[in-house]
């Protein structure tokens, strides 16, 4: 039987010699652990001798904590000494360097942010969310590799692609319905995989798929997520349940039944990754696995880099060789075992094998590797994705890469399902992936922004402007079903001119 601790006990310990923490009635020591805290050794020191469930909760699902020492377990604690312990918050110092994370009432939420009716496109949610996210949570989610010079060409490239609209099409009504891995979608978009929602919103991940199975969108679940897999899976098929005892509007009737998908990160322990796959599978609600494989390792992400380091240095001079191991990425979102750099292809069999129902590799970049995966046997679909730009500065952007494939071994889009992802910030884009062979396009940080800023309610009211914005642009192209997306009704020919030809590669 564990031991019971006091908190006159805990709290002496708050030093980077010493550092313990409370989560969930139980005592951690973290002193050892410091270093390979992906969030860097300030925000451990900052709960030293705290009850720090409230902060943690907002970052890490509660699975996060097996990543600790077998031996950093100590005790337990009652509801009563823990009430005795210092409240628990991130700390702000006098030069502004840091920032209360601290969640805003919904007063204070109300007077910071327009009202929500005058948000009228997908962008109009980030300058929203800006102003009452904390800076540490704001930097995570906006931040981008190197000078983000992969994060501006995704935003670009939909620019980059023209409409050819059609006259005397009839479009008085029009279906945006399609599928998504043989499930039917209400439109061919989804939300993408993002990691530490709760870090947005208390609702978190729990409110963004409530807001899904209302509107009839699928959605990707990511392994980082705030809340536990089977908390999601039960609250998205809690609220399912309710839709379908509602009385059926005429919008009800016509929109899909929406589908969640799990992503996966492979770490460099294979058991912990045959034990996510085994979890999500006997949830019963996850409809395929997305296995992430643009992150061997980290990227550099250099406002989090340098956040870190100025982090270290407020909290205390003991961490000051903290900060300078920051700015190299020794302190990062993710730890090296949570992680895996030596993946190949022969993993796609164990992986197929565990989990039984459809997979789709998510980070592919180039039009050999759809076409390899294709020719795999046990690959259902691709996401062509650069992580948001988050990975590999200067990658290629999703459309360009869909081009490629377009171009060298269209045979792929007819063997397996291929989506994209990366800077969609206006649902009539969406036509353009389709038409150029897309299945759907998956759409990330406007939501982590409108969660932010508006909550469960703030997504809802994103997932209707894309929905809006699409069928409006099926309009006024002349398209009236997605199967009518085709490559003639879009001009890519920008694109093309700067798309990876291989016998202008040769030295």
């Amino acid at each position: 039987m564990m031991p019971s601790l006091t908190a006159a006990e805990v709290v002496t310990h708050r030093s980077a010699s010493s550092c313990w923490i409370v989560v969930d009635g139980k005592v951690y020591d973290v002193t050892s652990y410091m270093d390979a805290h992906p969030g860097g050794a300030a925000v451990l020191l900052q709960q030293g001798g705290r009850d720090a469930t409230t902060e943690f909760r907002k970052v890490h699902s509660p699975d996060y904590l097996k990543y600790l020492p077998e031996d950093a377990c100590l005790g337990t604690m009652s509801a009563t000494e823990r009430a005795a312990l210092p409240i628990s918050s991130a700390n702000a110092d006098t030069m502004g360097v840091l920032k209360l994370e601290s969640p805003l009432t919904e007063e204070e939420l109300a007077e910071r942010v327009p009202h929500i009716s005058s948000v009228i496109a997908p962008d109009e949610f980030q300058a929203a969310a800006e102003t009452v996210m904390p800076r540490k949570a704001w930097t995570y989610v906006s931040s981008s590799a190197h000078n983000g010079s992969a994060l501006r060409g995704n935003l670009a490239s939909w620019g980059a692609v023209r409409f050819r609209p059609r006259i005397f099409q009839d479009v008085a009504h029009v279906d945006p319905r399609s599928t998504i891995l043989g499930s039917q979608s209400s439109f061919p978009f989804y939300v993408s995989p993002m990691g530490q929602l709760g870090r947005a919103h208390p609702a978190g991940e729990i409110g963004v798929v409530r807001a899904l199975a209302r509107r009839g969108v699928h959605g990707v679940i990511s392994t980082e997520s705030t809340a536990t897999m089977e908390d999601i899976a039960a609250a998205f098929a809690e609220e399912k349940a309710k839709m379908s005892k509602t009385e059926e509007t005429q919008q009800q009737q016509q929109q899909q039944e929406a589908q969640l998908h799990f992503q996966l990160y492979i770490p460099l322990d294979r058991a912990i990754a045959v034990q996510r796959i085994r979890r999500a599978r006997a949830t019963g609600v996850f409809r395929s696995l997305w296995v992430t494989l643009d992150t061997p390792v980290l990227g550099k992400r250099s406002a989090d880099r340098k956040l870190q380091a100025a982090e270290a240095l407020a909290t205390s001079p003991e961490l000051a060789i903290h900060a300078e191991r920051a700015g190299f990425g020794l302190l990062a979102h993710a730890t090296n075992a949570q992680l895996n750099a030596s993946l190949t292809w022969d993993d796609l069999k164990w992986i197929k094998a565990e989990w039984g129902g459809p997979v789709v590799l998510k980070g592919v970049q180039t039009a050999e590797d759809a076409a390899r995966a294709a020719e795999s046997g046990v690959v259902d679909g691709v996401l062509l994705s650069n992580h948001g730009g988050r990975q590999m500065p200067d990658a290629s952007d999703a459309l360009t890469t869909l081009l490629e494939i377009r171009t060298y071994c269209p045979e792929v889009l007819s063997k397996i399902e291929v989506f994209v992802d990366g800077g969609c910030r206006d649902g009539a884009d969406v036509l353009k992936a389709v038409a150029l062979g897309a299945k759907a396009v998956g759409i990330g940080r406007p939501f982590f922004y409108a969660l932010a800023a508006y909550g469960e309610k703030g997504v809802e009211r994103c997932l209707d402007i894309y929905a809006d914005e699409l069928v409006t642009g099926m309009r006024l192209a002349g398209i009236k079903t997605i199967d009518e997306a085709v490559p003639q009704r879009v001009n890519a020919s920008r694109l093309l001119n700067e798309m990876w030809r291989p016998e202008k590669s040769r030295l």
